[in-house]
């Protein structure tokens, strides 16, 4: 067994915990040590950071090798076994004993399988970059494909494959629910339809793990970026055949029957039908990875997620948790909730490296800005996608008034209001508005005498409000 000491301790090499231990290379005192443990030589690192007003930012999230992270960060791929945080050191799978003086776990998430799946080799949970992989290989012999969840995964794959027959089945009203509303969503439907734009072209370095595994088992990664789909090449067996997508409305699947012969699988739904395929993907969210074997017992959230406080520190004396590990145990502002999104990752790992470092020099801190509204920058079916402040009405309890503005095939804008004054925005195309609305959801300004105004085409906002 080996023996390290280090000042602060990172467990996790995805957004969350590169990104606390990126920004602890520039808050910590430059003689502490910084260690970042990743159970992969690949890690996901925030890049090209574009600021669209006071706190929306869009990143790209790159996978590079764990060695090029710069400054005083020294990485170990290894795995967290044990923490002992009483005499403030963790027990790791290749033996190694790491003393800490501050912790950060950012253990991420699993992604949750419908039950009826376990063990079924043609089921495949999308999370991380292992998986689409491994979803790689088996969509190239595919002809029909079924698809289970309605968020940005499920969107983003069922909009990118190509070659192959797709049965996108949802529980809900609508496609997308997890992020849009149904006006939306029928916006996204033309564009799912008619799919004629290729994929742009990423040109950015690619970078693989050239190491044998020497046990057979693939090792867990981190989750995916934003734009995972546009750097790989998911396309079935029908090469020179358009993808259809048929959609399965409030419909579950009740039954899953593996078969000899014809397809490999028979899907018994809720509706009645029966579907066959090659292969069906399940996407239908994640579960936080709380099963730590600690000294002390973590308080966790209502939804299993490591309970933290405002500065992402848990119920164990220095140890902090950020990304989707957590659980957002603070009095949340009137604008903010939380999703587990790599946006939200970034930031959560960027205040935990705030707060350790501050309390590393005795020094007093606040929360960050980023946590004043919610705030994402996505891509679905095409289109640019910014959501800010409650987007879809959450937690107004249907007590507010919404203003939609849609130009077919270009541009869906809505906006949420409670008293004239703007609670949320749902920008979806290179809208402009990105800066306006999120001034005027913080600034609270009423609003009541543009009226409908507001949307109307011939007037530019961004001239009265910026």
């Amino acid at each position: 067994m080996s023996e390290i000491s280090c000042t602060y301790l990172v467990v996790g090499g995805g957004i969350a915990g590169v990104s606390c231990a990126e920004a602890l290379v520039f808050l910590a005192n430059p003689k502490d040590n910084i260690v970042l443990i990743t159970e992969s030589s690949l890690v996901k690192a925030a890049t090209n950071s574009v600021s669209l007003g006071k706190v929306l930012t869009r990143f790209d999230v790159e996978e590079v090798e764990a060695s090029s992270l710069t400054g005083n960060i020294r990485v170990i791929e290894d795995t967290l076994v044990r923490v002992e945080s009483e005499a403030h050191y963790v027990i790791t799978a290749r033996g190694n004993k790491i003393n800490y003086r501050y912790a950060c776990l950012c253990l991420g998430a699993h992604p949750k399988l419908i039950e009826l799946a376990a063990g079924n080799p043609n089921v495949i949970g999308i999370r991380d970059t292992e998986s689409v992989q491994e979803f790689q290989k088996r969509i190239k012999n595919a002809t029909r494909l079924a698809v289970v969840g309605n968020g940005g995964i499920a969107s983003e794959l069922v909009y990118e494959i190509t070659g192959v027959e797709v049965h996108w089945i949802i529980k809900d009203d609508y496609i997308s629910s997890t992020f849009v509303d149904s006006g939306a969503a029928r916006f996204f439907h033309e564009r799912l339809t008619c799919k004629g734009e290729q994929k742009s072209v990423i040109k950015r370095m690619r970078y693989s793990e050239e190491k044998a595994e020497t046990s057979g088992k693939r090792k867990p990664g981190a989750a995916l970026g934003p734009d995972w789909h546009r750097t790989v090449d998911i396309s079935g067996k029908l090469k020179d055949v358009p993808s259809s997508v048929m959609i399965h409305y409030h419909t579950e699947i009740e039954e899953i029957v593996s078969q000899s012969e014809g397809f490999p699988l028979q899907l018994r739904m809720s509706d009645g039908k029966i579907l066959e395929c090659d292969l069906l993907v399940s996407a239908t969210g994640v579960t936080p990875v709380t099963n730590i074997n600690c000294d002390k017992d973590f308080r966790l959230g209502p939804d299993n997620g490591l309970w933290v406080d405002w500065e992402m520190a848990t119920s164990v004396q220095d140890v902090y948790a950020a990304g989707d590990v957590c659980s957002a145990g603070w009095e949340w502002a009137s604008h903010w909730f939380q999703m587990r999104l790599w946006t939200q990752a970034r930031q959560m790992g960027s205040m935990a490296a705030r707060a350790m470092a501050a309390k590393r020099a005795g020094e007093t801190i606040y929360q960050d800005f980023c946590f004043e509204m919610f705030n994402h920058v996505t891509q679905l079916f095409g289109y640019q996608v910014v959501l800010l402040g409650r987007y879809n009405g959450q937690g107004l309890n249907d007590q507010y008034e919404v203003l939609l503005r849609m130009t077919p095939g270009l541009e869906y804008i809505k906006f949420v209001l409670v008293d004239g004054k703007l609670q949320g925005a749902m920008l979806i195309g290179e809208t402009g508005l990105e800066e306006t609305c999120e001034n005027l959801i913080l600034n609270q300004l009423d609003l009541t005498p543009y009226g409908e105004d507001l949307l109307d085409p011939n007037i530019d906002i961004e001239d009265y409000f910026d």
